[in-house]
Order: structure tokens, then sequence, then C-alpha cells
């Protein structure tokens, strides 16, 4: 089953088109068993005074399921992009009426509000903003009439998104090469492709240049270091994946090959599944895979890299599919987004570099 599963996938990876409808059933039946879900909750809430002393549904209204505010996020995101490439499947009417009831105008000026609170500078930065912005992006491409409403609504809470970054990435002296929620690549990855999509043509000469303060000069990034024992971003292919958006394919063929001049690398396996910061090596699987298919994208098309990477990426892709249990709740939560993200191409079919 996992086989005929992973072949689908890869088949529509291929041709830049949705998984089969079982796998994207399958994907969004996580999201919709925990976008309402409250609890367990863990938040990162800055109490100013016991009045902020509220349950995670008060507080953020739209996005307090799902365990945290970015996998609620990202939640809300999968269901958006399941409905919108399969709009005449059951799935699509579950995840439509499950929008619905989170993107609400009042639920997300609340959203905004609490975004813009005392104390709460750093909130979800920038991993959660980078995801609020893919999720913005998804609700613009989606020429549908209550698609339009979602994204009016989101607005207020989008441009606060884009307001933080605005405000944080010039100040910020060197990027954060982690592999979990901080790394920079990864949400400059994601915020550059929602700003060419949104057409935020000062946004995105903000993070490109970045990018290229930050990385161009990089070489001969430690792979083998990677990973560490919580990650589920790979620091060193989130970089390569945000420079292949800024580069012509010739110049990055040549920036690929001083900063990765070999990529090897083994499916990572869960010890754990009951563990949550374990359950993270099941979504490295998924984000490798990703980031090697865009990396293999943006190379000339004769590259004698591409296939090597392409292949690479299929073998992880084929580990992330095999961990994902909806039955732990500790993987459930977040797992189909990075399932979705990759199978559907989302970073590669999106938007393509500046040339």
């Amino acid at each position: 089953m996992l086989r005929t599963t992973l072949l689908l996938t890869l088949a529509a990876s291929a041709s830049a088109t949705p998984p089969d409808a079982a796998l994207a059933s399958r994907m969004a039946r996580l999201a919709l068993d925990c976008v309402h879900r409250e609890y367990p909750n863990k938040i990162a809430h800055v109490l100013n005074s016991d009045a902020d002393a509220r349950p995670p549904r008060e507080l953020t209204p739209a996005f307090y399921g799902c365990y945290d505010w970015h996998s609620s996020v990202h939640g809300h995101w999968l269901l958006a992009r399941l409905a919108r490439l399969y709009p005449h499947e059951p799935l699509a009417q579950e995840a439509r009426r499950a929008l619905a009831r989170s993107l609400s105008v009042e639920n997300l000026a609340a959203e905004a509000r609490y975004l813009n609170g005392a104390g709460r500078q750093t909130f979800e930065r920038p991993y959660g903003l980078a995801w609020l912005l893919q999720l913005a992006a998804e609700l613009r491409e989606w020429d549908e009439v209550d698609a339009r409403r979602w994204q009016a609504a989101l607005e207020p809470l989008e441009q606060a998104a884009v307001a933080r970054f605005t405000s944080w990435l010039p100040r910020l002296p060197r990027p954060v090469r982690a592999g979990e929620h901080s790394n920079t690549a990864f949400a400059l990855g994601l915020a550059l492709d929602y700003a060419r999509i949104a057409r935020r043509t000062d946004f995105e000469q903000l993070l490109v240049s970045r990018i290229r303060d930050f990385y161009l000069e990089d070489t001969a990034c430690p792979l083998h270091y990677e990973p560490s024992g919580e990650d589920f971003l790979s620091p060193c292919l989130a970089e390569a994946d945000a420079v292949r958006r800024v580069l012509p394919a010739e110049e990055f063929a040549k920036w690929l090959a001083a900063f990765l001049p070999r990529i090897a690398l083994e499916p990572t396996r869960v010890t754990d599944v009951t563990d949550g910061k374990l359950y993270h090596l099941a979504g490295l699987n998924f984000s490798r895979a990703w980031m090697l298919d865009g990396i293999a994208s943006a190379l000339p098309q004769s590259h004698p890299r591409r296939r090597g990477l392409e292949a690479l990426a299929a073998r992880l892709a084929e580990a992330g599919f095999a961990a994902i249990r909806a039955e732990h709740y500790e993987g459930g939560h977040w797992l189909g987004s990075f399932a979705v993200y990759y199978a559907t191409r989302r970073g590669i079919s999106s938007a393509g570099p500046s040339r």
C-alpha cells in the first residue's frame, strides 16, 4: 500500500499535478481532526497581566487547534490547498466548512490584535509567520468567492506578519542556522514565494537582499553534521533552497558546487513516535525531499546532478510517508502539512526566481 501511494505521489510530483485523491483525503483528515481541537495545547504566550490568563480559543480564536499556533496555521493552509486542488472531492466540502469556521472577520481581527499586542514582537517569528504568509498566498491564488472572502478577512493579520518581517530582517545581523523553528533560510523561502504571488515588490526586494547578504558567500556547508537529534529542517538544504529562488540557473549551479559539492543522505528514523520532539525527524524526511526537489528544479535542465537529487528526494519522502501515524497526535497534528507541501510541489510551482 505504501509503495502504491508513493508511486502515485511521485508521479504527481514529476508532472506538478496534485497527488491522488486517496492520499489527499488521508492528509486532509489529519488537519480536520486537529484544527478545532483545543487540547492538548502548547502556547508561547506572554502574560502582561492576570487578564491574559485565558484559554487558547479566546487568545487566538482562529488558530487555537493542532497543539500550537504554527501547526494550526499550516493545518489551515493544508485544507485550503487541498480544497483548491480537489474542488469536487468530499474532502473539499469538509475543508471549506472548517475554513469558514476559523477564518471569520471577527476571529482574524482578534488574531491581529493578539499578534500586535505588547510583548509579542517575537511571537512565532519566523516560522509561524512564514506559514501564515503561505496561507495568505494560497487564498490569493484560489479564484473562488469564499476564498476571496477569507483572504480579505485574513489581510490585517497578513499585513501584521509582513510588518513583523520588515521590521526584523534589517536588524538581524546573522542568519539563524538551526534545524527547527528559528531557521532563517526556511522562512525567507516561504516568505519570498508569498511576496511574488502577492506582488509585493518592496517586500520581495527586502527578502532577496537578505538571502544574498546572508548566504551567497557561504561555501562547504557541513552536511555530514546533520541532523541534530530533534531537527525537522536541514540547515544546509534550507539555505540552498532559499538561494535557488534568487539566482539564475547557471549561477546557482556554480554556487551549489561550492556550497554542497556532494549530497549524501539517509532517511531518518523515529525511535519513539510518542515523543513529539523525536517525531521531528519524520518531518525532516519530507522537508529534505521538497528542498532537494527545489534545488534540482533550479539547475539547468541538462545538469548531471538533477536526476540523482530527485531520486534521493523520492527515497526520503518514502520514509516520511511511512512515519505518518494518525493515532499519534505528536506527529499527526503537523506531518500532513509537510507531506502535502512535498507532494504538491508548493515551493516549486508557486513562484520562480527573478531573472
